[in-house]
């Protein structure tokens, strides 16, 4: 099986975090985790969506990930937030497409829900469990890095019939992806 490169993003107006992952079958191991700063209010939003796209062209062209997972924008009250940072997710698709990469969506309730079984997890709870997980040590300064990496993470779980957490459709369907749990009367 061939490994996959999953690369994961946490668009934000101030701080974009991303986080790739390797995988292969069941598998999957750390493979960057970081923030992209976007500066202060006189940064002009433009200026700050060209940083986007051109950071995570770099990073694509670096670790040549094949699909892209973003957290989708969460509905607020501030129509003008929301439209910022529907434009930071755009960008960041872009520099994904523009190389061909496939393009997925997570709401933020699956994203916490698919690595700690809670979908209101705080972000300190996603960043303990994915510490475990993937086996690092240092804490990113910034929570938005491992919301990245969370988002690569819950991909890789929805698009990955042998991953830990699987849903199946059917007893069969379980019992045929894991032969090994299943026990036969004696």
């Amino acid at each position: 099986m061939a490994e996959r490169i999953i690369m994961g993003i946490d668009p934000g107006t101030q701080v974009t975090g991303y986080g790739l992952i390797a995988c292969q079958g069941k598998q999957m191991r750390l493979l960057a985790c970081g923030s992209i700063h976007l500066g202060k209010q006189e940064v002009s939003h433009p200026q700050k969506l060209k940083k986007i796209f051109q950071r995570i062209s770099s990073l694509v062209e670096a670790y040549s990930p094949t699909e892209m997972a973003l957290e989708a924008p969460f509905y607020g009250k501030n129509a003008q937030s929301m439209l910022k940072l529907g434009r930071a997710q755009g960008v960041a698709m872009a520099a994904g497409m523009e190389q061909g990469m496939a393009i997925f969506e997570y709401a933020p309730r699956k994203i916490k829900s698919a690595i700690t079984g809670n979908g209101s997890a705080s972000k300190e709870q996603v960043a303990r469990v994915l510490k475990t997980m993937l086996k690092f040590e240092e804490d990113p300064k910034y929570l938005d890095a491992t919301d990245g990496l969370a988002v690569a993470v819950c991909h890789f779980f929805q698009n990955n019939p042998k991953a830990p957490g699987k849903k199946h459709k059917d007893w069969a369907s379980f019992i045929s992806q894991n032969p090994n749990r299943v026990k036969g009367d004696k």
